[in-house]
């Protein structure tokens, strides 16, 4: 499709279409960073708990064989009878929680920390809302043989294919000790089994890491192509956060009115109107006790110069005709302003002669 009609997404995505699909729950996310992180923390875990849970298991193992016989005593306590049944059951379970409690609480733990640090802890009940497009066999078909079904295929090929290269490369390197360990009492086997599986688990972690990294930035990738926009769609996102063009022209028009008529409604307040005989009119409105200086209440050109002096006339406020401070005070002083002090002179004498004229004193006097 051609590039003008806008069915092209070559735009990267708005602001505004990010936080949106922020809250439809759409961001982006590697599973694969969580699996890395989970796996490393784990691995890292039981190796600092190992030599812990070895005992534990040891000890009580021996508890249990002894308690199950016939009963005991520990803790100076004696033990038999129906009683012993219960607590063998509650010395289970207090093995199991601290042996196996620590890698419960991590794996728990980890996949919520490395989701949220890649969604900044975004939680949408929307993405959890039934869609009846994803019961279209159509649409299930076409996910099967996307590019990121294809690459999600090639990355668990890629990782069974080094798994058993990481296991059979570890396995070969220590043929000739573990064909030794018979010689070994159970013990010592059991710690050399330990390191082999340690050894094997941080290779295997090295490479999860590695992997998820490749994946966080393909993932990236893809969410910000998805994610693209067509200059069709950013112009319309456009309109509806600004505001059709003609909308606005339409609002700002009545916004004039509106301060136009308000304007106006000031002019039968004002002491003087000062006018160009064919373009300027200003209004003027002093009050000692609230003003410091003379107040532009209503200024206009043209025809709204002219409703100015039509609505003075009509309302008995003297007009005095004074091109050059009509023009240096419509082009200087907004409406509402004090008249600034290269004026005050000028104003003064026009105000003088409409008190003299009228017998009127300011405002505040």
């Amino acid at each position: 499709m051609a590039e003008g009609s806008g069915g092209e997404k070559t735009e990267k995505a708005t602001a505004h279409k990010r936080q949106e699909q922020r809250k439809e729950g759409n961001v982006m996310q590697s599973k694969d960073v969580v699996s890395a992180a989970s796996v490393l923390l784990l691995f890292f875990v039981l190796r600092l708990t190992a030599q812990l849970m070895y005992r534990t298991v040891t000890d009580d193992m021996t508890y249990w064989i002894a308690l199950s016989g016939g009963g005991m005593e520990k803790n100076g306590a004696r033990i038999d009878g129906m009683e012993t049944a219960s607590k063998l059951i509650l010395e289970i379970t207090k093995t199991v929680l601290l042996s196996a409690g620590p890698l419960l609480l991590v794996s728990m733990i980890i996949p919520i920390i490395a989701t949220g640090i890649q969604t900044r802890f975004i939680f949408s009940t929307k993405s959890f809302q039934f869609k009846l497009d994803k019961l279209n066999p159509f649409n299930g078909i076409k996910r099967m043989f996307s590019l990121s079904a294809m690459f999600e295929m090639a990355k668990s090929v890629a990782k069974l294919i080094i798994l058993g290269a990481i296991v059979y490369d570890e396995i070969q390197g220590r043929t000739v000790e573990m064909a030794r360990l018979l010689q070994y009492d159970a013990t010592t086997g059991l710690i050399y089994i330990a390191d082999t599986v340690f050894a094997i688990c941080m290779k295997l972690a090295a490479v999860f890491v590695a992997i998820a990294a490749v994946d966080f930035l393909y993932q990236k990738y893809k969410w910000e192509k998805d994610m693209m926009m067509t200059k069709q769609e950013v112009k319309e996102e456009y309109k509806m956060m600004e505001g059709d063009p003609q909308i606005k022209g339409k609002r700002r028009q009545k916004q004039q009115q509106m301060a136009m008529a308000r304007m106006m409604q000031d002019v039968p307040q004002a002491d003087v109107v000062i006018r160009n005989p064919t373009h300027f009119a200003v209004a003027i409105k002093y009050d000692e006790n609230k003003d410091r200086a003379p107040v532009v209440v209503a200024k206009g050109a043209d025809k709204v110069a002219f409703r100015i002096i039509d609505i003075a006339e009509e309302n008995k406020v003297h007009v005095v005709e004074n091109v050059p401070l009509a023009r240096g005070l419509y082009k200087s002083v907004d409406i509402g302003r004090e008249i600034p002090y290269e004026f005050y002179h000028a104003v003064a004498e026009v105000l003088a002669f409409v008190y003299d004229m009228s017998g009127k004193k300011p405002k505040g006097m």
